[in-house]
């Protein structure tokens, strides 16, 4: 997608997965996945979703939880990534990078309060072909993650950052944008659309799914492998990271100074996890229509952002993730 005004004529024109916008839920150093049961966890996560997000998640989520901070009212997964940070170049200190809507809002989606938006496709984002490539739902207990924090070269496609300038994107990289955005940092987080059919997770949480995609963007994943049987939806979270405030202090020239959470890896450390929530077969029912785009098909009640922002959870770890830090949480002096 080369602009907005790009990608507001194609996605006009497809009908072939969920689009919707997840307010933020909460900062926090808690990874379920990862690190479950460890308060606090290595690096501070942006979480979104259902308000059942907690140290330790296990069994049906889209029954523990009672709201969530996404549009699709049914919808109480949770979805995360490491943070965004600027280190200040003169003192080393860090400043925690504020989440803005990604841009266009569709469907009734103004009052989105930073957060991630959220993609289920079913083939790539012009055509689904459930009739020849059927698409099975996730099942209760399922989790996953897509990249790796201690990266330090390219992992695989779909893991991208692109420098917002005015109405453009610009082309996507595998590592940050090498001068100042005026419109932020855009991050996109594809993951694997090929699962075992077997294991809800798996010791490395990835080894249970299986990455075919050969190139960035919304493409179609190539056919599942035999040990990777089942289509399951192609999953993808994009965040705007309003870095626009910090551009005046770095300088022409100098290395870009934006760091993940846990610093380190330069951009190409940047991962993301998640974990299905979904009431019942509300996802299912969804991954079934062909005429399933955003707006839920007619089958998945959205729920006003208004709404949707109003779901919290506690801060457990009751420490300060912004404002000027002379460490990153988690980090020693």
């Amino acid at each position: 997608m080369k602009s907005i005004s790009t990608a507001l004529a194609l996605i006009a024109s497809v009908e072939a997965g969920l689009r919707f916008p997840c307010s933020t839920l909460t900062f926090q150093r808690l990874d379920p996945v990862v690190e479950p049961g460890n308060t606090p966890s290595a690096h501070v996560h942006h979480i979104v979703g259902g308000n059942a997000f907690n140290a330790s998640m296990s069994g049906d989520v889209g029954n523990q939880a009672s709201c969530t901070t996404c549009q699709m009212s049914e919808d109480f997964s949770n979805y995360w990534t490491a943070v965004l940070y600027f280190k200040h170049p003169t003192n080393g200190s860090y400043h925690r990078v504020p989440v803005l809507p990604v841009q266009p809002l569709l469907g009734g989606s103004n009052g989105a309060q930073g957060g991630i938006t959220v993609y289920y496709t079913q083939f790539d984002l012009s055509r689904d072909n459930i009739k020849q490539q059927p698409i099975k739902s996730f099942q209760p207990g399922f989790r996953m993650t897509v990249g790796s924090p201690t990266a330090t070269s390219k992992q695989h496609v779909g893991l991208t950052y692109q420098c917002l300038t005015g109405n453009s994107r610009g082309r996507e990289t595998a590592d940050f944008p090498d001068k100042p955005c005026t419109g932020g940092i855009f991050t996109t987080h594809h993951f694997p659309a090929c699962w075992d059919g077997k294991n809800l997770d798996s010791p490395d949480h990835q080894s249970h799914m299986f990455f075919t995609k050969r190139t960035d963007g919304f493409t179609n994943a190539p056919a599942c492998p035999s040990s990777h049987p089942v289509r399951v939806p192609q999953v993808t979270y994009e965040t705007t990271w309003d870095t626009s405030k910090f551009n005046s202090m770095w300088t022409s020239g100098a290395p870009n100074p934006f760091v993940w959470s846990f610093e380190g890896g330069k951009g190409f450390g940047t991962h993301a996890d998640y974990m299905f929530g979904w009431k019942g077969d509300s996802l299912q029912r969804a991954m079934d229509k062909s005429e399933c785009f955003y707006d839920g098909c007619g089958s998945i009640t959205k729920q006003a952002m208004a709404t949707a922002n109003k779901c919290t959870v506690p801060d457990r770890i009751n420490e300060e993730t912004v404002g000027w830090l002379s460490v990153l949480p988690g980090q020693s002096k």
